[in-house]
Parts: C-alpha cells; structure tokens; sequence
C-alpha cells in the first residue's frame, strides 16, 4: 500500500493508505451507516459517481459471494474505510473484496478517519473530492444524466413466469427488487429508463415499476411527461428515485439533502397507524411536503429523524410510491409487505383473487 489523500471540495484533506487503483478518482463523497452488507451496496448502481465512505469500522472481513451482489459490476466510484481486511473468512466467500476492488480497478482509501471525515460531511453537506497520492483539487466528474446513461439497461429482458407481467423501468434497478419480484411469481420485463411511450404501452404489462437510481431527479426530467401519462394507464411502483420521479410527474418540487440517508437502520413512521418500521435506504434528495397536491396524493410514511416524506399513494389512481428499498438487502425486511401490497392491488385489477404465491 502507498499513501493517498482524499481531499474535499471545500479543502479538509484526509490522509489514508491505497489499495488498488492509484490514479485520481473524483466523485460525491457520501457516508452509509450499515454495520453489513458492502458487497450489495459497491453494487447498487444508485452509488454510480459516487465514493462510499463506510462509518463501519471493518469492511472486507467476510469477503464476497456469488449471491449477494446488486448488479453485475460495482458502481461506487472508490470506497474509504477505517479498516480494511485482506484475508476473509467466511463459508459462503468466494472470493475477496481486495480482488474485486483490484479487477475494477476501484480504489479504497483505508486507515482512514472515518468519524471524523463523516463528521466534517455531516456539518458541511454532501460535496465533491478526489482521491490521489498528492493532495489536489477535485476535477469535473460525471453529471446525473450520464449517471443514468450509465447504468440503465442497454436492451430489454424478459423473464417468464406465472403471475402479472410487470415492467422494469430501469434507472439503474437493484437486482433484489427483480428477484423479489420473481419470487412472487410476477413475469418481469426490464426496459431502459428512456424507452418509448409507445413501445411501453404495445407491451401491454400489468404494472409498472419505476426503480432506484443515482443522482438527482431533475436531471432525468424529460421522462416526467411520460412518467404521467404510464400512472394513468398502469397500476406504478416508484421506489427510492421512482417515488422522487412520480411526485415531480404530478407537480411536486424536490430538494437535496445536507448529507443523504444512506445505510440499513433508518426509522420511517406509516402516518395512518403510527409504526416504525425500520428501512434500507440510499438517497441524496426528498420530496418537498409542501408541494405535493393533497387533492391527488396521501403521505403515507414520514422519516422519524427528520421528518422528510418517505411514501405516497394516489388517492383515485393505483400509484404506491416508497422512498426506501422495501425489498432491503441490505438491511431489515420489515417494509417488504409494501410489494406484496403492490402485486395484490395488480391481482384485483386484473380481476385474478388467486395466485400462488411461493
């Protein structure tokens, strides 16, 4: 390992040591507060641009496995930790997370400050910076419409099955919505984020989901008209940037966050009955509550710690939107009823009460 630096936007630097890929690496600098699952979250194309600093103080210890990545590639532009492990063990690994780190050429900044680096982004907000072996300014990265560009899907898939066929709108989906889909016995096409109005509505589907993705919302604004108009015609899951997407469809505004909610452990209270239910989350923006029409849309979750939206539903029309990752990994499954809940209003709507479910 040889030194290297990350250095922010605003001018703290933070000194560390360099596994893999030397050469300068800028993005969004974000923190996730999970205890597990790093694999699925180097993965989760929602990180694409961004370098993932885990307040988790050991990352690597139990290495990968062929199950729990959520997409084929790592998207996270680098990685920092507090501590890193080289040699894994676990009955599952099947390789280490240094090798796959070192085939994607992604580096990790480690023996890192990591309380204090979250400390000085908690205090001054989301921003920019560049891992080197030098201390140097962060350069121009991608912008959120490239982002998109990159991770969506490049062709359509279909995967057969037994029950309502759903289509995947992809802006970057993590594979655990489509498995848990799967699971449920739904037939899944997945479509790039951008395909025609046209060509969605000769395919005919079910239902519709609007996934996850990276970066703001705005940035993808030209897909709002056809957003609308897919809502009107098909019962629509919007989850994470998919719910952002939908309120800014019907009118809404969204902001962005200081710092974001990223990690397994934050508590959104359902608004109608009072539970908590603790989610999986990864997001820089919210809807702003003001703006959303009350004639049209009920908020059904709120963030206990901050009180952002974190869920809607259409008061007429069959649209359910999440903020969080109802289908977790990683994290708790407490909200996964919330697509259960989504294929049984697609089961009525078809006129099908019975399905079996496995």
């Amino acid at each position: 390992m040889i030194s290297g630096y990350l250095t922010l936007e605003t001018g703290e630097s933070f000194e560390g040591e360099l596994i893999g890929n030397a050469s300068d690496v800028c993005g969004e600098v974000v923190f996730n507060t999970s205890m597990t699952g790093y694999q699925e979250i180097m993965t989760d194309p929602s990180y694409a641009g961004q370098i993932v600093v885990f307040t988790y103080p050991l990352i690597g210890n139990y290495g990968v496995n062929q199950n729990d990545s959520e997409s084929h590639i790592p998207h996270a532009k680098a990685i920092i930790t507090s501590e890193f492990c080289s040699h894994p063990s676990h009955f599952t690994l099947t390789n280490s997370t240094e090798n796959i780190l070192l085939k994607h050429n992604i580096p990790c900044l480690t023996n890192v400050d990591t309380r204090e680096l979250v400390k000085t982004i908690r205090k001054k907000g989301t921003v920019k910076g560049i891992i080197s072996t030098r201390k140097v300014s962060p350069k121009p990265s991608l912008n959120d419409t490239q982002l998109v560009d990159l991770v969506t899907s490049k062709e359509i898939r279909t995967y057969e099955n037994n029950g309502p066929h759903i289509m995947l709108m992809d802006f970057g989906f993590k594979k655990s919505i489509l498995h848990y889909l799967l699971d449920s016995l739904c037939k899944v096409t997945v479509v790039p984020y951008d395909y025609p109005l046209e060509k969605i509505y000769s395919l005919n589907p079910d239902g519709i989901v609007i996934s996850n993705g990276p970066g703001d919302p705005l940035a993808v604004s030209n897909q709002l008209k056809k957003i609308k108009a897919i809502t009107q015609k098909f019962p629509t899951l919007g989850i994470c940037l998919g719910h952002q997407l939908i309120a800014l469809a019907y009118g809404g505004k969204t902001k962005k966050l200081l710092f974001g909610h990223r990690g397994g452990n934050h508590p959104v209270k359902d608004v109608t009955t009072g539970k908590v239910f603790i989610t999986s989350q990864n997001h820089g923006y919210v809807v702003i509550d003001q703006t959303i029409d009350e004639q049209q849309f009920i908020v059904t979750f709120k963030h206990v710690n901050d009180g952002t939206i974190e869920g809607l539903e259409h008061r007429h029309l069959p649209i359910i939107t999440v903020q969080f990752h109802p289908e977790a990994h990683p994290g708790p499954m407490d909200t996964e009823y919330i697509i259960e809940k989504y294929i049984n209003l697609l089961k009525q709507k078809m006129g099908v009460m019975q399905y079996a479910l496995q």
